[in-house]
């Protein structure tokens, strides 16, 4: 593992510090600032860690937040992939997370996260049970239990899950063919959420070919390899405190019982839904704040 810092190009969080961190699997741009006990914050597709910029600032003065771009996104290294999709297992992006953490000094942390990044927490919250003290997801339910209980109307709110599955590469090509109209169109109605300096940075990192092969893989590990992990662990819960929010406006909710769900897999889960879509922390950047400040908070 090394730890080399760089120098801070953008105002997006201000005082944060940024650094690369080699693990053993990938090169993990991270950004990390504040005080207080360590709060991992883990995006979704197909952004990066500037997601977490609207709120980054209130939780900055009660933790110390770690906000990494995920292996194959953003700025973080897109090593190649295998056959059975392995290197974007969310067993190895977790791994990530777990070398990440231990590079930057903190044993053991809060897990904040949101759609790819819930479900790279759910699996470091399984592998690495020692060291997460607790987990919130934002707007997702359990991988393996969605596929299993998918209906037309998730399938047709959540086409994007079964299009990028295809094999390579054929959403690849059709994706690189205009990455900014597949960006900007499929989530239109959005588009006012995000601010132009947070999406330029955004469309600049998506507009890789890498990025965009590498996000093809993490959601084909996902209805592959992933669920053949979650499988394998019979009836192992994840046993911290969990914390599943989602948008009363998305299909998430309204497709699934995220609370059932969520107690075939934890021990020890609550949750509601929050008036919003997706993009929660950057839609209702404040009740996110309160929300994770009041579960991560206590008994701190």
């Amino acid at each position: 593992m090394s730890l080399v810092e760089l120098p801070v190009a953008d105002d997006l969080f201000p005082g944060f510090r940024l650094f690369d961190v080699t693990t053993s699997g990938a090169r993990i741009r991270v950004r990390t600032g504040g005080e207080g006990p360590p709060l991992l914050l883990l995006h979704g597709y197909p952004q990066t860690h500037i997601m977490w910029r609207r709120i980054a600032p209130q939780l900055a003065q009660r933790f110390t937040l770690v906000c990494p771009d995920l292996r194959g996104y953003g700025d973080s290294e897109k090593p190649p992939s295998a056959a059975d999709h392995a290197p974007y297992s969310k067993r190895a992006m977790a791994q990530d997370m777990a070398e990440v953490t231990t590079a930057l000094g903190h044993d053991r942390f809060f897990l904040g996260s949101h759609d790819r990044g819930a479900r790279v927490g759910h699996r470091l919250a399984l592998d690495h049970g020692e060291r997460v003290l607790k987990l919130a997801t934002l707007d997702i339910a359990p991988t393996r239990e969605m596929y299993r209980d998918t209906t037309d109307a998730f399938a047709r709110a959540y086409w994007h899950w079964f299009f990028l599955i295809q094999p390579a590469p054929m959403p690849e090509r059709m994706i690189e063919a205009d990455p900014e109209f597949y960006w900007t169109s499929r989530r239109a109605s959005d588009m006012k959420l995000f601010e132009p300096a947070a999406l330029a940075e955004y469309l600049r990192c998506f507009r890789d070919p890498a990025m965009i092969h590498a996000s093809c893989e993490d959601y084909r590990a996902a209805a592959t390899i992933d669920i053949a992990h979650d499988d394998a662990d019979g009836g192992k819960k994840v046993a911290c405190p969990l914390l599943a929010l989602w948008g009363d406006r998305g299909a998430v909710g309204k497709c699934f019982d995220v609370l059932a769900l969520w107690r075939e897999r934890a021990e020890n889960v609550q949750g509601r839904a929050l008036p919003g879509g997706h993009y929660l922390a950057e839609e209702i950047p404040d009740l996110v704040v309160a929300e994770f400040s009041a579960f991560f908070g206590e008994n701190t």
